[in-house]
């Protein structure tokens, strides 16, 4: 997962082989070098085995394209820590625990607006990531890893507010055991990197509900901005960054029916930045709808901000 580097141009020799040398420290997963990457999934670039990345992300979601009269208006904060460690150098294995804020407004048929909200630690996701091909040369690399894993239920299921029970999607937790797998692919050159994933969600019933299965395919592209030439050494770099996210989601089941208002099909267009430097990350993306195609009166996408950090050690 690293790529710091970028084209010699007017330096010469001395710049072609600074290069070359930073970019083969970057593949050999050393652990005081950081990467770019995708921010909306994962990457196919190694972890060096015995080492670790750490990623703290803080997202905001807006949902409030209502086509209903309860003018409903959903707004998610959260704070995800993604850890990562290297086993071997193809194999890798992740954890990700989100801590959630999930409000909801909206009209009641009487005319009240109320507000339901919750607040704690989200569904655990851990899976492993192999290397199953790699092509390695000076200046570029080129490697496939695929991935699978499970999403635990560690997020509370049954919250409760002095109206009732929280409806199901506005639970910190789904209650239920769901694997997921794909493969992601990743092209890094001196100048860009270029990543997309496919990957597929099975979501399992537990309160008499069950999520969707979800369906993405996701591709990020990161060109270096600055600096345009690189002589010796490895300074920082900063990288414009365009992601695409397409995701399907089927119908949610409620005891066994399915629920005409829910699942559908989103695209994502997200313009982001990274500032890397050679031993952490800051980065920021913004996802905003292009296209939805949601199911009956399932709530719109307005946007999504995601911005952190990340650091290897």
């Amino acid at each position: 997962m690293q790529r710091r580097r970028g084209r010699s141009s007017n330096h010469g020799l001395i710049g072609d082989v600074a290069c070359s040398l930073a970019f083969m420290s970057l593949v050999a997963g050393l652990p005081d070098v950081a990467w770019a990457g995708a921010q909306t999934f994962n990457t196919a670039l190694p972890v060096a085995p015995g080492e670790g990345v750490f990623r703290g992300q803080f997202v905001a979601i807006k949902r409030s394209d209502d086509p209903t009269r309860a003018d409903r208006d959903l707004t998610v904060l959260g704070g995800v820590s993604v850890l990562g460690y290297g086993v071997t150098g193809d194999l890798t294995l992740f954890g990700v625990l989100p801590y959630l804020h999930k409000e909801l407004e909206l009209t009641t048929p009487a005319g009240a607006r109320i507000e339901r909200d919750t607040s704690g630690i989200g569904d655990l996701r851990a899976f492993a990531r192999y290397t199953v091909f790699h092509d390695d040369a000076p200046g570029r690399t080129f490697r496939i890893a695929p991935f699978a894993g499970v999403e635990a239920p560690t997020g509370d299921d049954d919250e409760r507010d002095r109206l009732g029970r929280l409806p199901q999607p506005l639970q910190l937790g789904s209650g239920s055991w769901d694997p997921f797998f794909g493969v992601v692919g990743t092209w890094q050159t001196l100048d860009y990197e270029v990543d997309a994933q496919l990957a597929y969600e099975v979501n399992t019933e537990a309160n008499d509900f069950e999520f969707g299965d979800v369906f993405r395919a996701d591709a990020s592209l990161q060109y270096r901005l600055w600096p345009r030439q690189l002589g010796p050494g490895v300074p920082a770099f900063f990288y414009g960054v365009i992601e695409a996210n397409l995701i399907h989601q089927d119908e949610n089941e409620v005891d066994g029916v399915e629920d005409p208002d829910s699942g559908g099909t989103t695209l994502f267009l997200s313009p982001g930045v990274q500032y890397v430097t050679k031993r952490w990350v800051l980065e920021g993306v913004m996802q905003v709808p292009a296209f939805q195609d949601l199911n009956g009166t399932a709530l719109q996408d307005d946007w999504t901000v995601r911005a952190g950090f990340r650091v290897n050690f």
